[in-house]
């Protein structure tokens, strides 16, 4: 297949807008502060991000529909449990239209999750922070200040060292 001169400029000028936007998403993601939101806890009671602030937050959006997401719920544990006590909260906010869903697939998958699973039924949160993604799972790593410092989007094998590294990181600052 021939590419004409035409074809090929316009295929660099997307290539470079795609690189742009990308740059972009980085730039409004490092350092602005992260969105407030209070949302209900599985088991009872709620949690609000405006009060962890001094802590090292992970917000992970998750489904129980998604394959990736499923993969990585025991790490998140073992990553959750390693780092508490220096300062780290996990926060798991799940997706799932139904309640019964997510709580289905933590029954049969043996997990009880020691850091909290927030319930957004609704999608206000998810929608709070749609500008950094749709993709699931995301991940949003905040500073003690409260500022969003790195967006994760997706998940396969082996990120997980590179959550590990971020949030070690962020609890040395």
């Amino acid at each position: 297949m021939r590419f004409t001169a035409a074809s090929r400029a316009l295929r660099h000028t997307c290539y470079a807008l795609l690189l742009c936007a990308s740059a972009v998403s980085l730039a409004a993601s490092n350092g602005a502060p992260a969105p407030d939101f209070s949302l209900p806890r599985r088991g009872g009671g709620a949690v609000a991000l405006s009060k962890l602030k001094g802590q090292v937050v992970m917000i992970n959006f998750w489904a129980s529909y998604c394959g990736p997401c499923r993969q990585e719920m025991p790490l998140l544990e073992q990553m959750s449990k390693k780092y508490r006590s220096l300062g780290f909260t996990l926060l798991g906010v799940n997706v799932d239209e139904d309640v019964k869903d997510a709580e289905a697939w933590l029954s049969k998958a043996q997990l009880n999750p020691s850091f909290p699973i927030l319930l957004d039924q609704q999608h206000v949160v998810r929608k709070q922070y749609a500008s950094y993604g749709e993709v699931m799972p995301m991940s949003v790593f905040i500073d003690r200040k409260g500022n969003v410092r790195e967006v994760h989007k997706g998940y396969k094998k082996g990120d997980e060292l590179a959550y590990y590294d971020r949030v070690r990181a962020l609890l040395k600052e």
